[in-house]
Order: C-alpha cells, then sequence, then structure tokens
C-alpha cells in the first residue's frame, strides 16, 4: 500500500514531519542559546501559577526519568525554579523565573508563527480533516486495540 507517493506508510509520514519540524524549531532555538526540549518545557509550565513537577512529563509526552534532565538543565540555566505546592506538601511546583518566563515567550512566537504560515499554506478544510485523522490515530493507538 503506498500511502503518500515517496512514503510508504502513515506512520513514516508522520515521522517524517516530525524530524522536519523538531529540525526547524532546534536551528532556531540554536540562535537564541536553547533547544526544542527546553522551548517545549517551558511552554508547559504555567507562567503565572507554576505546574506540579509530575504534570510536566503527561504534557511533553515524556516519561517522568527522560524530562529530569530537562528540568535540571532549565534550573541550572535559571530558567525555573522549585517551590513547595501549599495544595500539596509532597509535590514540588515548577515556576518560571524572569528569563524564563522571556524564553517562554520566545518559544511561544516560534510555535504561532509556523502554525500562521502552515494555516496560511493550507486551506483550512484540509487542515481540519488533517486534525480530524490525528485525532483519530491518536483514539486508535491509545484505545490498544490495534495488534489484538
Amino acid at each position: 500500500m503506498q500511502v503518500i507517493n515517496s512514503y510508504p506508510t502513515i506512520d513514516a509520514l508522520y515521522r517524517a514531519a516530525w524530524q522536519a519540524i523538531a529540525k526547524m524549531y532546534n536551528e532556531e532555538a540554536s540562535k537564541h542559546g536553547t533547544s526544542m526540549a527546553t522551548g517545549l518545557a517551558l511552554l508547559s509550565i504555567d507562567p503565572v501559577n507554576g505546574t506540579p513537577s509530575t504534570s510536566i512529563a503527561p504534557k511533553m509526552g515524556m516519561e517522568a526519568t527522560s524530562l529530569s534532565r530537562t528540568l535540571k538543565t532549565l534550573e541550572n540555566k535559571g530558567l525555573i525554579i522549585r517551590e513547595s505546592n501549599p495544595n500539596d506538601g509532597r509535590s514540588v511546583l515548577l515556576k518560571l523565573t524572569k528569563e524564563g518566563l522571556e524564553k517562554r515567550d520566545l518559544s511561544k512566537s516560534f510555535v504561532l508563527e509556523f502554525n500562521e504560515k502552515v494555516a496560511r499554506k493550507i486551506d483550512i478544510k484540509k487542515l481540519e480533516t488533517f486534525r480530524e485523522v490525528s485525532e483519530t490515530i491518536i483514539e486508535l493507538i491509545q484505545s490498544k486495540n490495534i495488534y489484538k
């Protein structure tokens, strides 16, 4: 089955698209002394109230153990601080520093600019179809009914 010209499978097409997006974000982020992973982590932290450290990994689609190195880097660069969660003594809140807020805003501007350029290039109906197809694929995978 040939899905789309040079991409023989659906997952190959998604992988190629994501690799291109990740490369683009990393190239732009590197101009500002940061990375895509850093930007994604900063975007996952509530800029006003902070975010419990345990809820960041699911937002980013990462395992908690993989995220710890990124958070340590953010802390070492002075982009985040850790505070006790007043609502849960067992939990830690991650909060953005002034510089962290600036880098978060920069990351947000990259994401918005990319989305605006894609939206200008691709008809809204096609984007809606893409979203529906992507959501269906995610639901199918999450249902764990593919290999039964």
